[in-house]
């Protein structure tokens, strides 16, 4: 069963990104109760598990991509903390517990979302690989350019100076191929350099978690307006209340819900090249359009 198997590789992650967490003894305890509060809270995983079933997929070690996948859910994290601040989104719920600035005040909470974006740049270099060392310095650059101005911070910046603006689909595509879309591309992508995986491989990866993103944007848009909060763990109608637009906005639900589902049959044919290797992929892609939360 997929669940199963997501689980599976979602607990594999999370030993590897517990295990990279500062001590909470430390001197700075404060900044390292606040990074491990928000990675210790849960939720999906679902960027290391991409990670780790492409890494499969193409044949590659666990040993070689688990560093990456463990500094990807740390920056995925960070962003959250800075999503949540009051400046923000200003969320006060996340993963069904209080968010970060909540527990540990606004000042502590930015400064945890740096100390997990540096924590994950330390993570990946100061690991041991049996692969070729430019093969791990391309997977290094996918990772933090998918992070930065140019994937998720920069369409974070597009998101925030659209607010209360009337914006085409084609401009809310691009606004989460960034925001979102980014670090589920580099969950592929980090995988393929770390491989050495030709162009052709590259490409159908890579068209498979950009649709995957935009479905899995999709049903987030579709679950902050007809999710349950108790579900989610989160507050439902915040998009609203920021005066976002979203593909429900934008679309209604009935044509959203086909997007979605045609978003979904894009990433799964994306990887036909694969054959039966790519089933736990196409399986995952499946699932996710059929989440509560």
């Amino acid at each position: 069963m997929i669940a199963d198997i997501i689980k599976a590789y979602a607990q594999k992650a999370e030993q590897e990104l517990f295990k990279s967490l500062p001590d909470k003894s430390c001197q700075q305890k404060t900044v390292c109760d606040a990074m491990a509060y928000s990675v210790e809270a849960g939720g999906k995983r679902l960027r290391p598990v991409i990670m780790l079933m492409t890494a499969k997929m193409l044949g590659l070690s666990e040993d070689n991509v688990m560093p990456f996948a463990a500094a990807l859910e740390m920056i995925h994290t960070y962003s959250l903390i800075h999503d949540d601040l009051p400046a923000m989104d200003n969320d006060d719920l996340r993963r069904g517990k209080p968010t970060n600035h909540i527990v540990y005040g606004e000042a502590m909470a930015i400064l945890a979302g740096d100390g997990l974006l540096n924590l994950a740049a330390e993570t990946v270099s100061d690991a041991s690989y049996s692969i070729p060392s430019e093969r791990v310095l391309k997977a290094v650059c996918e990772l933090f350019t998918a992070s930065g101005t140019k994937g998720m911070i920069g369409g974070q910046v597009t998101d925030i100076e659209s607010e209360g603006k009337k914006i085409s689909l084609d401009e809310l595509r691009a606004i989460h191929l960034k925001k979102t879309g980014m670090l589920i591309r580099a969950a592929g992508r980090v995988p393929c350099a770390l491989f050495g995986a030709d162009e052709k491989i590259t490409a159908a990866i890579t068209a498979y978690c950009d649709n995957l993103g935009v479905a899995f944007q999709i049903c987030d848009d579709l679950l902050d307006v007809y999710g349950d909060s108790a579900e989610l763990g989160k507050n439902v109608g915040s998009d609203e209340a920021n005066d976002k637009s979203t593909y429900v906005s934008i679309c209604g639900k009935e044509e959203a819900e086909r997007l979605m589902a045609e978003h979904t049959r894009l990433a799964k044919e994306s990887l036909a090249c694969f054959g039966e290797k790519a089933a736990e992929l196409v399986s995952l892609a499946e699932y996710l359009t059929k989440r509560k939360n």
